[in-house]
């Protein structure tokens, strides 16, 4: 339904729905992905009760800054992406969306985050600046690097900082360990979606930590998910969180052994329905996480 609605809006331009799939928003995946954390960190920061001035302005921060990444991500991508099965038919890989077209729409949605961060506050709007040098800086790692799962953990977690920052108008340790817990764990889950696309990339020149872990990919991924796990259980001792919240790790525990038997074989479908299933993951936890400060 979602996506028929999107497709609807070709009816008011007949190139709307190119700009739609450049944005990746028939496919909220990542924007679940990148929201689940934020809201995990806004609600500590606010011990359960966020206003409703940032929670507004974070969730469509999330949309709009998600929209953004995948623009730039396509535009760094463009001359790749024909190469490779999964992505050959996207907007700039299709020629359906010009580069000046993407740079201009980049440009857009970056405009939009920076008004969403003047309601905020001046450290906040000082953390941006970081964001959005992450999220620019990205796409083009993985010509560089074979890390780079982790630029893009650092970039998906950065607004636990502002929102944080927003909520309260400081941060704490507290909130560097609810950090390096996203940070591990979106290596682990990026690391699943880069398996589906191993064989092509080692083609094709581009780098992953799916590259880099070879056969130890599964054992890493099971590392990285364990370490985010423990991080995520020493935050919940020092912010005493209780029954509910180990609910939700326990939910969380469980995906992520599920996500483990999809990947057994490695096969490219059944990694894309284990990064899939993150959106869970997430969502559990952050379930938990409400019901602990509702229910104290």
């Amino acid at each position: 339904m979602y996506v028929a609605l999107l497709q609807r809006l070709n009816h008011l331009h007949p190139r709307a729905f190119d700009f739609i799939q450049l944005m990746r928003l028939e496919r909220p995946i990542g924007i679940y992905l990148l929201l689940w954390p934020t809201l995990w960190a806004l609600w500590v920061a606010a011990e359960g009760v966020p206003s409703t001035a940032n929670l507004i302005i974070f969730t469509l921060g999330v949309v709009v800054m998600r929209s953004a990444g995948c623009v730039i991500n396509d535009y760094a991508d463009r001359d790749f992406d024909g190469h490779v099965a999964r992505t050959r038919e996207r907007p700039l890989a299709s020629g359906r969306v010009q580069p000046k077209e993407a740079l201009i729409l980049f440009a857009v949605l970056m405009a939009l985050a920076l008004v969403l961060v003047l309601f905020t506050n001046l450290y906040t709007l000082v953390l941006s600046l970081g964001g959005a040098l992450l999220a620019a800086l990205y796409p083009f790692m993985k010509r560089y690097t074979y890390y780079p799962q982790v630029v893009l953990g650092a970039a998906f977690s950065w607004a636990m900082p502002m929102a944080f920052a927003a909520e309260t108008g400081g941060l704490t340790a507290t909130l560097w360990l609810l950090y390096i817990a996203n940070l591990l764990w979106t290596v682990a889950y990026d690391t699943q979606y880069a398996l589906c696309d191993r064989e092509d990339d080692l083609k094709i020149g581009v780098k992953s930590t799916a590259i880099l872990f070879g056969e130890a990919d599964r054992l890493m991924i099971g590392l990285l998910q364990g370490l985010a796990l423990l991080f995520l259980i020493v935050a919940a001792s020092q912010l005493k969180l209780g029954l509910y919240f180990h609910l939700g790790l326990v939910g969380m525990l469980l995906t992520f052994a599920w996500q483990h038997w999809l990947i057994r074989e490695r096969e490219p479908g059944a990694c894309l329905r284990a990064f899939l299933n993150n959106h869970i993951s997430g969502l559990l936890l952050f379930a938990g996480l409400v019901a602990d400060y509702a229910l104290r």
